[in-house]
């Protein structure tokens, strides 16, 4: 069930588509002459980059991993990492495209008024924000770095690995980034059709940030969402 401020923002979206000081605590003696320093022990090695991939036994193994590896997709010395977020055994899982800076500036996959619009999507479906699990095709923030073929690959059968351990009864993929990775056809050829991936009824739609820009393509939406939570047959 839904609250009223829930019930309120679907009705919305209804209408819309139709330096701490460090102090010593013992006296020291300025007059004595420095100490020198202890030289690194060579038998203590530095610790290791996060290159292996995950075990794959459980979700927060899956996010450990996203969160440290070096040798994702995109990773870099200047991307920046959005985690994704929500429980497991989610109502739905939301898949979007890889994360922008207004996304980064909210520390989730998808931000700002994006994330107010998809909040009013979920609500008319009678989804609450907190039952669904939001992730990222790619969870770095990368400016200017095109995502190529392989790397494109790559992240989706990551996706695929992260829908298996998230278990959400629905997925609902968010542009055409998502939609090409894991149903090898463009949003504009995906939508309106029902797919499994990993066994989890899937539809594609817009990303709610398109939808800001494009509010006519919102009754197209409407219809993807109520497709998405028709019973199975």
């Amino acid at each position: 069930m839904i609250g009223e401020a829930e019930a309120r923002s679907a009705l919305g979206w209804w209408l819309q588509a139709g330096v701490d000081v460090v102090v010593q605590e013992e006296p020291r003696n300025w007059l004595l002459p420095p100490q020198p320093r202890k030289p690194a022990s060579p038998s203590e090695p530095l610790p290791e980059a996060n290159v292996a991939p995950p075990s794959h036994e459980t979700l927060a193994a899956l996010q450990d991993w996203l969160a440290s590896s070096t040798k994702l997709p995109l990773a870099s010395a200047t991307a920046r990492r959005i985690m994704p977020h929500g429980p497991e055994n989610a109502e739905i899982m939301l898949l979007t495209e890889a994360p922008t800076l207004e996304d980064f500036a909210s520390g989730q996959p998808i931000g700002g008024d994006s994330w107010e619009l998809a909040k009013r999507m979920l609500a008319a479906i009678k989804i609450a924000p907190e039952q669904a699990y939001s992730a990222s095709l790619s969870c770095f923030n990368a400016p200017g770095a095109r995502m190529t073929p392989a790397q494109r690959e790559e992240c989706a059968e990551i996706a695929r690995q992260h829908i298996q351990l998230a278990k959400p009864s629905r997925l609902l993929l968010f542009g055409d980034g998502p939609s090409q990775a894991l149903l090898g056809k463009p949003l504009a050829q995906a939508r309106g059709h029902v797919y499994k991936v990993e066994g989890v009824r899937t539809v594609a739609t817009f990303h709610p940030r398109h939808l800001i820009n494009q509010p006519s393509n919102k009754s197209l939406a409407w219809k993807d969402l109520l497709l998405l939570m028709e019973n199975e047959s």
